[in-house]
Formats: C-alpha cells, sequence, structure tokens
C-alpha cells in the first residue's frame, strides 16, 4: 500500500501539468511579405524574358531576308500569307498539315498605310452625341 501511495504521489504533479502546445501554425505573412513575394515573382518573369531574348534562336527576333508581309484568316486554322523573301513576294498557304507555295507576285504588294490617330479637332461632340442618344423621340 505504502508503494501505491509512492505511485499516485509522482504521478500527480505530472497529471496537474498542462500539456504544452505541440506546434503552433507559422503567421501567415503580412503586407510586407505579400508585397516582397510579388516583387520577387515580377523580377523572376523580367530575368527570364532577359535571358530568352539573350539565347540563340528564341524566336523574339524576325529572320533577316524574310519578313511577312500580309496575312489574312482563311477559316479556322487557315490563313494565306504573303512573305517577301530576297526582294519576291510569294502567296502562300499555311493549314495544320503543312505550307504550300499557291502563287509568284510579280509586282511587291504596295506598303500598307500606318494607321492614323485621329485628332482632337475631329472629333464629334460628345455632349451633342450623348444628348441625340438619351432623346426619346424616334
Amino acid at each position: 500500500m505504502v508503494a501505491t501511495l509512492a505511485v499516485l504521489a509522482a504521478a500527480a504533479p505530472a497529471a496537474t501539468r498542462v500539456a504544452a502546445p505541440a506546434a503552433q501554425a507559422p503567421a501567415t505573412p503580412g503586407l510586407f511579405g505579400a508585397f516582397m513575394a510579388l516583387l520577387l515573382v515580377l523580377g523572376l518573369i523580367l530575368g527570364l524574358a532577359w535571358l530568352l531574348r539573350r539565347l540563340p534562336g528564341a524566336g523574339f527576333r524576325p529572320a533577316d531576308g524574310l519578313r511577312v508581309v500580309a496575312s489574312l484568316q482563311l477559316g479556322a486554322k487557315e490563313r494565306a500569307v504573303v512573305v517577301e523573301v530576297g526582294g519576291q513576294q510569294l502567296l502562300l498557304g499555311v493549314t495544320p498539315s503543312g505550307i504550300c507555295r499557291l502563287y509568284e507576285l510579280p509586282q511587291p504588294l504596295p506598303p500598307a498605310e500606318a494607321p492614323k490617330l485621329p485628332s482632337l479637332k475631329e472629333l464629334p461632340n460628345f455632349a451633342q452625341l450623348l444628348s441625340q442618344r438619351l432623346r426619346k423621340d424616334p
């Protein structure tokens, strides 16, 4: 009986202790942490873009002596393309199964005009257009 009391006395302090938490969850990053993560991702994107430009054959630079003059979508995956090669223009048919030469142009196509931005003086009066639209008269 004395042995049982000794065991109970030894176990009592252990039972009264509160168990410590096993592991706390890490604190969520604050605004500063999110901002730094965003900067890291943007820096990684810019660094990879710079690296791709430096690699040979990256596809960002046009080939010397080869230029697409015009392109026309004919279907979902088919298009007609005019390509200039060494001063000569070719009409090519491009499909998912391949590319074929359709015609060799005797004269080069005239260069396309650059799109013009409208000047502010030529724009219609917004107030007048709005009042016309809001009028209930037919």
